[in-house]
């Protein structure tokens, strides 16, 4: 049976890498093409090609699942505090929150050598930062978040700062986070929960798991306040995140 799941892994993972690595090759000059239009045409360009990103690995029989609060609105800036288990987190994200034209902190490595990503990442109005320098880091975090706040469009930041390799919720690193919410004060803040994205890696994608489930909570918004804690409100998006990922384990198990 082993094997059998094997080699029904592979003749659906072949198809799943050739539409997936054939969107990133061509998407990219389209995307810089769709930039001489101006930023909103990229992010929109970036939007239905995250969405096809998706489509993609539905190839692989890949199962998504998305549960939204109804507090949360299409076209609204949010500042979404996720959880992190695959860099396709970022189309997951991108895709699903298609109107909301989510943006990015992301380490400065990824915007380099990634067909349509890196250059999404570097020109999209998204935050590279490099971890050596943490200062330099906390600033450019906090003018993303008021550049977003500006324009309305969301600000995704995954806490954990690394992907979590089997699922597991890892400890937060708060002080990104804190210097996003200081930065876009207004906004409110919606935690979100992805579970699945990392079974999608097991393999390193050879092959794909066949008929992985993938599965993204959106909470409710919470909304900001002047005299905030802002430690106690990353606290409650950990809770709230860790108390989501606890209930779908249990009924996996």
């Amino acid at each position: 049976m082993g094997l059998l799941r094997t080699v029904r892994d592979w003749i659906f993972t072949i198809p799943t890498l050739i539409a997936f690595g054939g969107t990133l090759a061509i998407g990219d000059p389209i995307l810089r093409f769709s930039r001489l239009f101006g930023l909103k045409a990229m992010e929109w360009t970036v939007a239905v090609e995250q969405r096809v990103l998706i489509w993609t690995f539905r190839l692989s029989g890949m199962r998504l699942s998305i549960e939204r609060s109804p507090g949360l609105e299409k076209g609204k800036g949010y500042v979404i505090v996720s959880n992190h288990q695959s860099i396709f987190d970022i189309p997951l994200l991108g895709g699903t929150l298609l109107s909301n034209l989510p943006k990015y902190v992301s380490k400065v490595e990824l915007g380099k050598g990634i067909p349509l990503v890196s250059y999404n990442l570097r020109r999209g109005g998204n935050c590279l930062i490099d971890r050596k320098d943490a200062r330099g880091a906390m600033r450019a975090i906090k003018a993303f978040g008021a550049t977003c706040q500006e324009r309305d469009t969301a600000a995704v930041i995954f806490p954990e700062g690394s992907r979590s390799r089997d699922g597991r919720l890892k400890e937060f690193k708060a002080a990104g986070t804190a210097m996003l919410m200081a930065g876009a004060d207004e906004m409110p803040v919606v935690p979100a929960v992805i579970d699945g994205s990392w079974r999608l890696l097991t393999n390193k994608m050879f092959p794909i798991p066949f008929g992985t489930k993938v599965r993204i909570r959106f909470l409710d918004p919470i909304e900001r306040h002047p005299d905030e804690d802002r430690s106690e409100l990353i606290e409650r998006c950990r809770s709230e995140i860790a108390a989501t990922l606890d209930e779908w384990q249990a009924t996996q198990a």
